[in-house]
C-alpha cells in the first residue's frame, strides 16, 4: 500500500477523531438581517421570518445567523423593498402586492384579482415560468426573490352593513389595498388606504364602511368582529395571496453555493410551513368567531361578476401599457386558464363533494 495514502488518512482520522471538522469547512460566523412587513402579533405571517432563520441556523450549525426584525423595527413596512435593493438590510419578507404603487407587476409576485390559488401559485413558481420571469424582473432592483409563504384563500372583509347586490357596493368606503382598491373602486367603492394597526379605531368610529384583513385566526386576533358583524367570503382578491423573501442580490452572489442552497431550501419548508398553520388554525377560529354572533356572508353573485369584468379591463389595459406587466401577465393568464381547466374536474369536485356530506 502506498505509505504516503496511509500518513495522508492517518491524519484525517485523527481529526475527525478529536472532533474536529476538517479545515475546509470552517467559516466564520455570518450575520443578517431580515426585516419583515408584519407586526410580531401575527405569528402566522411574522412567524415565517423565524421558522426560516431557525432553519437556516440549524442548517449552517449556528455559523449563518439570521436576526429578525417586526415592521417598524429597522424601517416601515412599505420600505424594505427599497431597503433590501439598496443594501440596507440583507434581506426582507413582504407581501409583493405592497409595491403594487411602483409598478403592479409586483403583484403577480403575490396575487391579483381572480388570480391563482396557493396550490396553482406554487405549481406557477416553482414548474412554470414564474421563477424565471420574477427572478429576471427583479434582477431591475438588485433583488433574489423566493416563495416563502402563503396564506390560502382569504376572507372578503368585515362590513358594518349587509352587501345584497352590487349596488350596496357603490359609495363604500373599504379599506383594501393594491390591486384590490383598483378593480373595487371601478364598481363603486372608495378604496381606503389604512394600516392594519388603524383598522379597528377606522371600523369602530365609523370612518369606514369595511376592511378586510386576511382570515378567521388573524382577524379573531385584531377584533374586528367586535365593530363590523358581516363577515364576507371570499377575498376574491386575493385567491392565493403568496409572501415573499427578498435577498440583496449583491450579498446573495457573495455566499458560498451550500449557504445558497440552504437559503433555498429555508425559504421553501417556511413556504408550505405558513400553509399549513393557516390551514390548521382557521377552522377554530372561525368556530370562534360564529359563536361570538359573527354572521357570515357569500358575496351575492352580481358583486363577483361584475368585479371579475372590472379586473379583466384592468389588465387589459395594463398589457397596452405596461411592458413588463404584459410579459409576465401573458405567461400568468396562460397558467391560470389551464390550471383552473384541471381543478374543475378533480380538486373541485372532491371538495364541493366532502363539503356537502355530514362527517
Amino acid at each position: 500500500m502506498d505509505r504516503r495514502f496511509l500518513i495522508k488518512n492517518a491524519g484525517i482520522a485523527g481529526v475527525l477523531a478529536a472532533g474536529v471538522a476538517p479545515a475546509v469547512h470552517a467559516q466564520a460566523t455570518l450575520r443578517w438581517r431580515v426585516a419583515s412587513s408584519f407586526p410580531k402579533s401575527l405569528d402566522t405571517i411574522f412567524g415565517a421570518v423565524d421558522v426560516f432563520a431557525k432553519k437556516v441556523s440549524d442548517m449552517t450549525g449556528g455559523k449563518f445567523v439570521i436576526s429578525t426584525h417586526a415592521a417598524g423595527e429597522l424601517m416601515p413596512a412599505p420600505a424594505v423593498l427599497d431597503g433590501t435593493s439598496n443594501g440596507t438590510v440583507e434581506m426582507a419578507h413582504t407581501a409583493p402586492y405592497y409595491f403594487f404603487g411602483k409598478d403592479p407587476t409586483y403583484a403577480l409576485d403575490c396575487a391579483i384579482p381572480f388570480g391563482l390559488n396557493s396550490r396553482q401559485m406554487s405549481a406557477w413558481m416553482y414548474e412554470g415560468n414564474g421563477m424565471k420571469l420574477m427572478r429576471e424582473f427583479y434582477g431591475n432592483v438588485g433583488i433574489v426573490n423566493f416563495p416563502m409563504g402563503n396564506t390560502g384563500a382569504q376572507m372578503g372583509g368585515w362590513y358594518r352593513k349587509e352587501i345584497k347586490s352590487v349596488a350596496d357596493i357603490k359609495g363604500l368606503k373599504f379599506r383594501v389595498g393594491g390591486f384590490g382598491g383598483k378593480v373595487i373602486e371601478r364598481i363603486g367603492a372608495v378604496p381606503q388606504n389604512i394600516p392594519g394597526g388603524e383598522i379597528y379605531q377606522a371600523l369602530e368610529k365609523g370612518t369606514i364602511d369595511a376592511a378586510e384583513w386576511v382570515g378567521p385566526y388573524d382577524d379573531l386576533k385584531l377584533g374586528f368582529n367586535k365593530v363590523a358583524p358581516h363577515y364576507y367570503y371570499p377575498g376574491w382578491w386575493e385567491g392565493g395571496p403568496q409572501l415573499s423573501l427578498y435577498v440583496n442580490k449583491k450579498a446573495y452572489d457573495g455566499l458560498s453555493n451550500e449557504y445558497k442552497a440552504i437559503i433555498e431550501a429555508a425559504a421553501a419548508y417556511a413556504h408550505t410551513d405558513m400553509q399549513a398553520k393557516y390551514d390548521y388554525r382557521n377552522p377554530a377560529a372561525l368556530k370562534t368567531l360564529v359563536s361570538q354572533g359573527t354572521k357570515l356572508h357569500p358575496f351575492p353573485n352580481d358583486v363577483l361578476l361584475a368585479a371579475f369584468k372590472a379586473s379583466e379591463e384592468v389588465y387589459s389595459e395594463l398589457n397596452a401599457s405596461n411592458p413588463a406587466w404584459k410579459k409576465i401577465y401573458t405567461d400568468y393568464a396562460a397558467f391560470r386558464r389551464e390550471a383552473n381547466l384541471w381543478f374543475r374536474f378533480t380538486e373541485a369536485r372532491f371538495d364541493s363533494f366532502m363539503q356537502g356530506q355530514k362527517l
